[in-house]
């Protein structure tokens, strides 16, 4: 019992460690956003330009919040009994969702610059880009479908 109340409490105490980590980057990449957009500002960069830039920030800082969710919420509760299928089966969607959302928006901005510079040759990149979020989504869509919605801690 001592030997799996120890478990419990390292995974707890790096569970914290990560989250707090990860929360902190996340805050780090907002200010970092308000920062690089004063500073476009000041400076007059074009407004689309710091737009762009900003959502791709913005998503960026989301997707570290959202892991850092994922480790307070699943690895930071003392518990027994921890089945990892359960756990990724509610996890994963969320965190798989938003790294989609990000590719497909990086994906989406790269269609745009390129549009607005002319540079037609190099729409592989964020066409590859696209269709890597796609593919992605299909497998978290094929995880989902493959697991059992009611697993069971087995010993």
């Amino acid at each position: 019992m001592s030997r799996l109340f120890c478990n419990d409490s390292v995974r707890s105490i790096f569970a914290r460690i990560f989250s707090i980590m990860f929360f902190g980057l996340s805050g780090a990449i907002l200010v970092s956003m308000f920062v690089m957009v004063a500073g476009d500002i000041v400076k007059g960069a074009d407004v689309m330009q710091i737009f762009l830039k900003s959502i791709n920030t913005g998503v960026i800082a989301l997707a570290v919040f959202e892991l850092a969710m994922v480790v307070h919420m699943e690895y930071g509760k003392n518990k027994a009994e921890h089945d990892v299928i359960v756990s990724l089966r509610r996890t994963l969607p969320r965190f798989i969702g938003t790294v989609c959302v990000a590719l497909s928006l990086e994906g989406l901005i790269m269609v745009i610059k390129y549009g607005q510079l002319e540079l037609a040759g190099n729409l592989y990149y964020p066409v590859a880009i696209i269709t890597s979020a796609a593919l992605l989504l299909a497998a978290l869509g094929l995880f989902l479908k493959l697991t059992p919605n009611d697993a069971t801690y087995v010993s």
